[in-house]
């Protein structure tokens, strides 16, 4: 295989060097192995964010280094599905910090965690946080569908909760992709919660109130959200607005401006 300029885990290690000097953003992608319903398979997650770091990557001529995918997340609400892997979250955030630390010691400045699997969420919030407050980076968290949410809306049919898992969304995507991977005839609509003014889940409009049990609680295929609206041109037209804002935000990330701290303590003199 040739060497792909993209790719972190392609250079040598005085390459990588050189490469601090252009500081590109440094992406690392996370996914994660679980249940996508009956239509979907257990790599959604990974396949999905992989591919749009790659594109974005591809398009964004220098200015993306990408790690390698961190295939696994937190799960444990998921583990009634067979095939499931759970990272426990303290593990997780440890592991992932681990990694965007690294990166930091070796001089890269700007790093995003791109993230494909919405329960990660906040414990990457945690880890970007802390590699601001214990480096000299930078660091950002982003899940994927949150770039593109104006074309989302346009594409979208299914009304609330039908863009939560498996569904309209990540469903038509994944048929944009790799058509012959989802399994059309087995995907069913299922919106299982109890109806609420206050706690729902859905990708794109999310409630007010977190709450998460246990999915099959209030799934009993995996799907929450509504896959039989999903179609390749809505797939389509929501990848291409994702990547090309994904290249917009490196390129912005890459030269966002940082002030300096000023500490006001007075400290007493000697």
């Amino acid at each position: 295989m040739a060497k792909i300029s993209y790719l972190y885990q392609h250079h040598t290690w005085q390459e990588l060097g050189a490469r601090v000097r252009e500081q590109p953003v440094v992406v690392l992608p996370i996914g994660s192995v679980e249940d996508h319903g009956h239509h979907l398979p257990l790599d959604t997650d990974n396949f999905l964010i992989w591919s749009i770091c790659e594109e974005a990557a591809k398009r964004a001529a220098g200015e993306i280094l990408l790690l390698p995918l961190i295939p696994y997340g937190f799960e444990t609400h998921h583990m009634d599905f067979t095939g499931t892997i759970d990272i426990r979250q303290e593990h997780l955030l440890h592991f992932v910090l681990d990694v965007t630390k690294s990166v930091a010691h070796h001089g890269f400045r700007r790093i995003l965690i791109a993230d494909g699997h919405g329960s990660n969420m906040p414990i990457l919030d945690l880890v970007a946080r802390r590699t601001i407050l214990e480096t000299d980076a930078l660091c950002g968290t982003f899940i994927w569908p949150s770039l593109a949410r104006e074309e989302i809306r346009r594409q979208r049919e299914s009304g609330r909760g039908g863009m939560s898992h498996a569904g309209e969304l990540e469903t038509s995507v994944y048929l944009h992709l790799a058509p012959d991977k989802v399994e059309m005839d087995r995907a069913v609509k299922e919106i299982g919660m109890p109806e609420s003014e206050f706690i729902w889940m859905d990708l794109m409009e999310g409630s007010p109130v977190h709450l998460m049990d246990e999915w099959t609680r209030f799934s009993k295929t995996g799907t929450y959200g509504d896959p039989t609206l999903g179609t390749p041109g809505k797939g389509e037209a929501i990848f291409e607005a994702v990547v090309g804002a994904f290249v917009r935000l490196a390129r912005e990330f890459k030269n966002r401006p940082r002030g300096a701290r000023t500490d006001y303590h007075e400290r007493p003199s000697d």
